[in-house]
């Protein structure tokens, strides 16, 4: 199971971004307009540095109306349009003409422009030439900082896009957590983990600060981290966290496996079972492995009413080795009766007779005399039997029950040419001799 694929979580969310807001500054028509840059909420949200104060130059009238009429055209999604405006703005002279804040704001709008068609390289140099503008307001810049390190990362440019966010984080006071995950996000791509987990725990630690739920994405990158570095405890504790707000079959799943890799088996159990009972588990793994877990707590009862459900309604395949579980389940249970059913499918979809074997021996328990023996015959005769010795010691027993004494002897003769069982096969021979001589004095009594 992949833990965490965040490219496109990354790219969705930075592209999902600058669609609510046409990234054009115009001190004058913002209100008129509602108009702001790419990240502006981020900045305005974190809080700009107050300590440099710029003396910036005034935005003229008459360019104000064509950047405002270049706008316009953009607002009603005329891109050729205004594109034209701004190109009479620079050409003929005209560039020389602007000071430094309108030169800004032609250069804010083209990237805009270029954004909306998806060029995203054109949008970062027009970025780029606004921040090299001198004494733009402070605010502005750090606005169009954030938005350059959002380009690069939405072109996979990592190790630029990193540098770009460090560039904003210098200049900005307060940065919001947002913009912590998105240099989490950075690090991770160029696989410096440790900088990562560091970032987008900071991040979560902040919203927590404000009583505010850390989101979903922000848990999973810590998740992953932390699980990388076989941080155990941590991995679990964030999984932990994580099912408070999210609750989700991935991560019930995980957190029971890394429950269990901390042997808190009643814990691991317990969460697997959490996913269980809300119908999460849908797939046939995930429920052969929550009847082991029964299995292992000697809960069998349930281990075999969950293999009986999903065998029932197929989401767990008819194979030998399922059948086989929930055979074994019931046995264990004390519930022979259905233990038999399920051990002859197991028997029949298996290629060798070790199953034929197992199922003599429920076949003995349920008093079954005959299809004991029938089963271990097959068994033997087939092959593939792991201890032929005990299957023989078995196969004894069912003859002496059934009364066939001289065949249930060449049963244990057989057992006991093994030295495993030759002690087991001499007891048997004297019991049942033990016996025989007592039925005899009866009926001569």
């Amino acid at each position: 199971m992949k833990l965490y694929d965040p490219t496109r979580w990354l790219r969705s969310a930075l592209l999902a971004l600058p669609l609510a807001a046409t990234p054009v500054v115009l001190d004058q028509a913002g209100a008129e307009f509602g108009f702001a840059p790419l990240a502006a909420a981020v900045a305005q949200e974190g809080g700009g540095d107050q300590r440099e104060t710029r003396r910036t130059p005034a935005l003229r009238n008459a360019v104000y109306e064509k950047l405002s009429e270049a706008q316009a055209a953009a607002e009603a999604q005329d891109l050729a349009g205004a594109s034209r405006v701004l190109d009479e703005m620079l050409g003929a002279g005209g560039k020389n003409e602007l000071n430094s804040y309108e030169l800004a704001n032609v250069y804010n709008l083209y990237a805009f422009i270029h954004y909306s068609r998806e060029d995203y390289n054109k949008a970062l140099q027009a970025y780029e030439n606004v921040v090299r503008q001198p004494d733009i307001p402070l605010a502005m810049e750090i606005n169009t900082r954030y938005t350059i390190a959002q380009l690069y990362f939405v072109q996979e440019q990592w190790q630029q896009g990193v540098n770009a966010l460090l560039s904003w984080f210098a200049m900005t006071d307060n940065p919001p957590e947002d913009a912590y995950v998105l240099l989490a996000q950075g690090y991770y791509q160029l696989n410096d983990y440790p900088k990562a987990l560091n970032n987008v725990e900071k991040a979560i630690s902040m919203y927590k600060e404000k009583a505010k739920v850390p989101k979903e994405q922000w848990y999973n990158l810590a998740r992953f981290l932390y699980f990388d570095k076989n941080d155990v405890t941590n991995a679990v504790r964030v999984l932990e966290e994580l099912l408070t707000h999210y609750p989700d079959k991935q991560y019930w799943v995980q957190l029971s496996h890394m429950y269990g890799e901390q042997k808190r088996d009643s814990e691991q159990l317990a969460a697997m079972e959490a996913a269980y009972v809300q119908d999460m588990l849908d797939k046939g793994s995930e429920q052969v492995t929550m009847a082991y877990l029964y299995l292992n707590a000697e809960v069998p009862y349930k281990a075999a009413k969950v293999m009986d459900k999903g065998l029932g309604n197929k989401s767990v395949e008819a194979t030998s080795r399922n059948y086989e579980i929930l055979g074994n389940a019931y046995r264990q249970a004390q519930e022979i009766d259905k233990a038999i059913p399920a051990m002859e499918e197991a028997a029949a979809r298996s290629e060798d007779g070790e199953l034929y074997t197992r199922l003599g021996n429920i076949y003995l328990d349920g008093d079954e005399f005959k299809k004991a023996i029938d089963a271990i015959t097959k068994g033997l005769a087939r092959g593939g039997v792991k201890r032929p010795d005990t299957a023989r010691l078995v196969l004894g027993m069912a003859y002496f029950n059934d009364k066939q004494y001289e065949k249930a002897r060449e049963a244990f003769k057989a057992a006991g040419r093994d030295e495993r069982s030759a002690k087991f096969s001499r007891q048997w021979i004297q019991y049942m001799d033990s016996e025989l001589d007592r039925q005899r004095q009866l009926q001569e009594g």
